[in-house]
């Protein structure tokens, strides 16, 4: 290392307690390598958002010390937020490996940030040198030879995914996944339409295959689907049996019986290609009595609703929807209990991290490393914005630094804060209830209203009532609030209102609506 005698620091800033948003800094002295870039999609409870992003203050308040991103893999967990960490960070570099780098590309072409970035290309079985951080790099098949010679040669840390800490046994293998598909095309009777993580090129080119091997043509639905399998074509990951493929625009062209779909919208996002075709709004596919439509990935946790309400919708519309644990063909892409109980005893840490996994995941997998010899105090469990800091004198948990969400709203990025996501909650729960006064700016006295609209709040024909005591209530509370030899400011008018009201109609509806009172002055 650069430094002998600086600590390791190991902080997670997204990823550990949750599922999503991964991001994780590995500083040592002037260096930090950040380890992913990932986003987590909304839940029900964040109105109009669009992608939650891990707050990443820490880093810019850093960036001179940062040698790079290490990008394990490219789902959007892990590099969805790098178009917003490049904004302030365009000059670091990014390493992955071949795919990972070209789907990564085709993301930020998006961004209009492909041009600008720096890429580094790191071969599998190559180590490579960020700053003071040697890394080496497996194979594409679980390499055991090789962990059992880093394993010889000591491991202070291991980090390890938690996501199916939880789930005893072993994750299943890929070859399952064909097999329930040959089944579900061998028995169709009309289309097939399949949906599936973009990012997941080997799961696309497996129902390629299989589909042409039941003299079914595909076609690939959905932007980011197109975006990204035509990179991996190019780049020679994905390859096709001979005239297999077909545009969308040939769908309408082909017997039922002859056609595959794969399309995007396996979490249910509503402006994917599969929610608007459950909508009956999509311009190439309208779904039909006669197709077989295959969930063919698990819903993240916060997505469930999402994905119940588009299989719900496509069931009215007459499709078979294959979408249950049981009967959907997918596997996990995550390690199950056995497979991190043989990496523990492969490597036998001194010390022991896990990472990517809601919280009592990362307790389980804890508890699992302490069970095979890892020492009781050498089993960390984080939260984001933890420090683990190791040093010659032992590992411990130092102090902690900035961390949270951040959340993107259309182009805004950070600016819906905390407080504008609870007036959102309020009105969203209660309504809102405008008032508008008008008074004469020397005397204070009301020259107009006050009038009220509200939305939201109580149905009109009930509001009548409600409103001409409201307004008597604004009246008092103005009269009160200008007593004495100064008029009040237009503020404290404010003030004013809002107290009344707000009292006044949490007496008579029980509810708190969004009161916002408007002074014009004449």
């Amino acid at each position: 290392m650069a430094k002998s005698n600086a600590s390791l620091r190991v902080i997670p800033l997204g990823g550990v307690g949750e599922i999503g948003k991964n991001m994780l800094a590995i500083e040592i002295g002037d260096d930090i390598v950040v380890v992913d870039a990932g986003l987590m999609f909304p839940d029900e409870g964040m109105l109009g958002i669009d992608l939650v992003i891990p707050d990443m203050t820490y880093l810019r308040q850093r960036k001179n010390k940062i040698r790079g991103f290490l990008i394990t893999h490219a789902h959007e967990d892990h590099i969805g937020a790098l178009p917003y960490a490049l904004r302030d960070l365009l000059e670091v570099p990014i390493y992955g490996t071949k795919l990972t780098i070209g789907l990564i590309r085709t993301k930020l072409k998006e961004h209009k940030l492909a041009e600008r970035a720096t890429f580094r290309e790191i071969a599998p079985g190559t180590p490579f040198t960020i700053g003071s951080d040697h890394t080496p790099v497996d194979g594409r098949q679980t390499d055991f030879a090789r962990l059992a010679a880093i394993a010889a040669k000591g491991v202070l840390l291991l980090m390890s995914d938690s996501t199916r800490a939880e789930q005893p046994g072993y994750t299943q293998s890929e070859r399952h996944v064909a097999e329930m598909f040959d089944a579900i095309m061998s028995r169709a009777p009309g289309r097939v339409i399949t949906t599936t993580f973009a990012s997941n090129i080997s799961r696309i080119r497996q129902i390629v295959e299989i589909a042409a091997a039941w003299g079914r043509k595909t076609a690939i639905v959905g932007r980011s689907m197109e975006n990204y399998t035509k990179t991996a074509r190019e780049l020679g990951y994905l390859e096709y049996p001979e005239g297999s493929i077909v545009s969308p625009h040939e769908i309408g062209k082909l017997a039922d019986h002859e056609l595959c779909i794969i399309t995007t919208g396996s979490q249910g996002e509503p402006t994917s290609a599969l929610s608007r075709m459950a909508l009956g709004d999509h311009r190439h596919v309208a779904v039909k009595e006669g197709d077989t439509v295959v969930m063919s990935a698990t819903p993240i946790p916060g997505n469930e609703e999402l994905v119940s309400r588009t299989v719900d919708n496509l069931f009215k519309l007459g499709a078979e929807v294959i979408y249950d644990p049981q009967s959907r063909p997918h596997v996990s892409g995550h390690a199950s209990q056995e497979e991190l109980k043989l990496l523990l005893n492969i490597l036998r840490p001194k010390n022991f991290l896990p990472i990517h996994g809601e919280y009592r995941m990362l307790v389980r997998h804890a508890r699992l490393a302490m069970d095979l010899g890892v020492e009781p105090k050498n089993a960390f469990v984080l939260t984001n914005g933890d420090v683990l800091e190791i040093d010659a004198n032992g590992a411990r948990v130092g102090e902690k630094v900035q961390s949270g969400v951040v959340y993107v709203d259309g182009l805004g990025v950070g600016d819906v804060s905390q407080s504008v996501m609870r007036d959102r909650w309020s009105i969203g729960s209660d309504g809102i209830f405008l008032v508008v006064v008008t008074i004469e700016q020397r005397t204070g006295a009301v020259v107009a209203g006050p009038d009220i609209v509200t939305k939201g709040f109580v149905p009109e024909h009930d509001a009548a009532q409600l409103v001409e005591e409201a307004k008597q209530k604004i009246l008092d509370g103005l009269a009160e609030a200008q007593t004495g030899e100064h008029l009040a400011e237009p503020s404290a008018l404010k003030d004013a209102i809002h107290n009344s009201v707000v009292n006044f109609l949490y007496e008579r509806t029980k509810r708190r609506p969004m009161v916002l009172p408007v002074i014009m002055q004449v």
